[in-house]
C-alpha cells in the first residue's frame, strides 16, 4: 500500500523554524524572570521550550531517517516503509490480500483519494474505508 510522508524539505525547515521558537522561549523565559513576573508567564516559556524540543526532534527524525511518520509524500513499500503498518495492515475485510476481494496487482487498480488503498475503477466504495470514490 501506498503510504503519505512528509518530504525532507520541509520537516528539514520545521526542525529549524522549531529550533527558533525553543530559542524564543528561552529569551522568554529569562525575561519574565528578569521582570519579576507572576509564575504562570516563565512556566508558560517552559513549556513553549518543552514542545518546541519535541517538534524539532520529530522533524528532524523525519528529514533525516529512512523510516519516517506518514503525512505528504507519496511512496511505494519498496522505496521507504511505513513505520505504522505494522499497527494498521488490516483492511475492513479482515483481509491484508487485495486478491481476496477480487483486486490484481497492478491491473486496473486505482488508489482511493481517502485512504490510498487499491480498489478497482469500477467500484463506487472504497473497499477499506468505504467512502464513495467515483464522485471525484
Amino acid at each position: 500500500m501506498k503510504s503519505i510522508k512528509p518530504g525532507r524539505g520541509p520537516s528539514a525547515m520545521n526542525t529549524i523554524g522549531s529550533i527558533v521558537a525553543a530559542i524564543f522561549g528561552v529569551f522568554w523565559t529569562l525575561g519574565a524572570f528578569r521582570i519579576g513576573s507572576p509564575m504562570p508567564l516563565p512556566l508558560f516559556g517552559v513549556i513553549f521550550i518543552v514542545i518546541a524540543i519535541i517538534q524539532a526532534i520529530y522533524n528532524y527524525k523525519n528529514a533525516t531517517g529512512k523510516d519516517r511518520m506518514s503525512l505528504y509524500d507519496i511512496t511505494d513499500p519498496e522505496e521507504e516503509s511505513d513505520p505504522l503498518d505494522k499497527y494498521l495492515k488490516n483492511n475492513s475485510t479482515g483481509s491484508n490480500n487485495y486478491e481476496d476481494i477480487g483486486i490484481k496487482p497492478d491491473i486496473d487498480v486505482i488508489y482511493c483519494p481517502y485512504c490510498g488503498s487499491k480498489t478497482k475503477e469500477e467500484f463506487a466504495y472504497c473497499p477499506r474505508c468505504g467512502k464513495k470514490i467515483n464522485d471525484i
